[in-house]
């Protein structure tokens, strides 16, 4: 791609001159972003940034000391590359450690298996559970299931693997088994909870990830097989003899802390106009979050700097924020997590908030555009299209409706969001799992990552674009025929 670099670069600034141009997007607005663009794509501080967060820190749990050391260390990366008003805020969160654990099949066909604690089960009582295992194809068949079939088994949820899409759209249904399965099969008097891995790979690596408190208390205990294993126990339960299964944990809560770091480049001439940039800075603890998210923070921050270092401040100020607590689950509202904290916390300041990005869905690179309801077909797009088209982003017809987890809260408090796709066909491969590290991360992906989020915050920042007027004419009900 960066070979064709020079002649893509031709090709927008000939577009930039002579096509007609976008309200509030001149000329001079348009080059500028392709110049920022372009000096983005040769060299940034994205890779130094995920470099230096994942050697130094490892992993950083939610809440946890490396969680917290890490966020010191951010505030001083963002004062260091000039940032300004770079602050830590605090709340407090209920913390979750993971301990030891294990899974084994006993008895008949003894066997050890690979699999991981999910976030924020309780541990088993000293010497584990054992119990014979009850298969269910999907969440609803557990939910319709008799309690009599649940009551002092461990139960086991296969609802098949989960197959890679470009978009990650296979993962929430899984998700819906980690998140709530449990909590069911507590209900039912079940010992234990066992699931296959939400992962597209075939790994045996086992994927961790969060599951629910249930009227503000934890469940029972609950775990992860990697793909390899949970076909091992279903083709054991295929040939219709039973399974039975021990597994222990050590797991852990505790009451502690996490933070916001949040770093501004003030706007010129608009300063009280915001423009949100959101990454996450804690990870699971079973590889170092590289992909999961230090590299959302090293896309944001690097594009920002890329503005900052083009010579010209936009009109409006940039903001960049490294959410905490992102990855777990709380037994309240009133503990985590970052983007609901920031949300309440900004009270009438966020109607300043123009329009918010979040970037956590690993590095590979930028595919499409989205923007919020009433841009699409809009003279903005246009100019963003002619700005992004030549490094291979297109503008895509979907709607970003709901920005992320850190940022979608602040969706139904009235700030609009834009999204840019990016290829997410390896990411669950990779995120929850001991292989989130950092020799995953291509580093001319992840520049162009950085190159369209710093082109396109660019005809953001440096122009008069309501984008909340936008959203809210297009959800205003259509006029009544004459």
């Amino acid at each position: 791609m960066s070979r064709r670099l020079p002649t893509a670069s031709a090709l927008a600034l000939g577009l930039a001159v002579f096509a007609p141009l976008a309200h509030a997007q001149d000329a001079a607005t348009v080059q500028q972003a392709v110049v920022v663009r372009d000096a983005a794509m040769r060299a940034n501080i994205a890779l130094d940034y995920v470099t230096q967060l994942t050697t130094r820190f490892g992993a950083r749990p939610a809440g946890s000391k490396s969680e917290q050391d890490a966020a010191v260390w951010a505030a001083d990366y963002l004062r260091s590359q000039g940032f300004q008003n770079v602050r830590i805020e605090t709340f407090p969160l209920v913390g979750w450690e993971r301990g030891e654990s294990s899974a084994a099949i006993v008895g008949d066909n003894a066997q050890t298996l690979a699999a991981a604690a999910l976030g924020h089960s309780p541990a088993t009582p000293r010497g584990g559970v054992e119990a014979e295992i009850v298969r269910f194809a999907s969440l609803e068949d557990l939910q319709a299931a008799p309690d009599a079939a649940v009551r002092g088994r461990i139960v086991y949820v296969d609802l098949g693997q989960m197959h890679a899409m470009q978009d990650g759209s296979g993962y929430g249904p899984q998700t819906r088994v980690r998140g709530a399965g449990p909590g069911v099969a507590a209900a039912k008097g079940a010992a234990a909870f066992v699931m296959r891995s939400v992962g597209s790979d075939d790994n045996r690596l086992p994927h961790t990830g969060s599951t629910r408190y249930v009227d503000g208390k934890p469940t029972i205990p609950a775990f992860a097989l990697a793909a390899p294993d949970a076909d091992q126990v279903s083709r054991l339960v295929a040939m219709g003899q039973p399974v039975r299964m021990r597994l222990t944990s050590t797991a852990r809560t505790y009451q502690t802390h996490s933070q916001n770091v949040i770093g501004d480049l003030p706007g010129a001439t608009r300063p009280d106009e915001i423009i949100v940039l959101g990454s996450h800075m804690d990870s699971w603890d079973l590889g170092t979050g590289a992909i999961d998210d230090a590299a959302g923070g090293a896309i944001t921050v690097a594009a920002a700097k890329a503005i900052a270092d083009s010579g010209r401040r936009p009109a409006r100020t940039l903001r960049v924020i490294f959410y905490g607590s992102e990855e777990v689950s709380q037994p309240t509202p009133q503990t985590g997590n970052g983007g609901a904290v920031y949300a309440r916390a900004q009270g009438a300041a966020l109607d300043r908030h123009v329009i918010a990005g979040e970037s956590d869905f690993g590095a590979d690179r930028v595919y499409a555009l989205r923007l919020p309801a009433g841009a699409q077909g809009s003279d903005f797009q246009k100019a963003a299209t002619r700005v992004l088209y030549p490094i291979g982003v297109l503008a895509s017809d979907r709607v970003e409706t709901e920005g992320g987890v850190d940022i979608g809260p602040m969706g139904p408090l009235g700030v609009p969001f834009f999204g840019l796709a990016q290829d997410g066909t390896r990411y669950f491969d990779l995120h929850h799992t001991a292989n989130d590290t950092l020799d995953k991360i291509d580093p001319a992906q992840l520049s162009q990552n950085v190159a369209a989020w710093a082109g396109l915050l660019w005809l953001i920042a440096d122009s008069d674009v309501d984008f909340r007027a936008m959203k809210s004419a297009a959800s205003a009900p259509a006029a009544p025929a004459h």
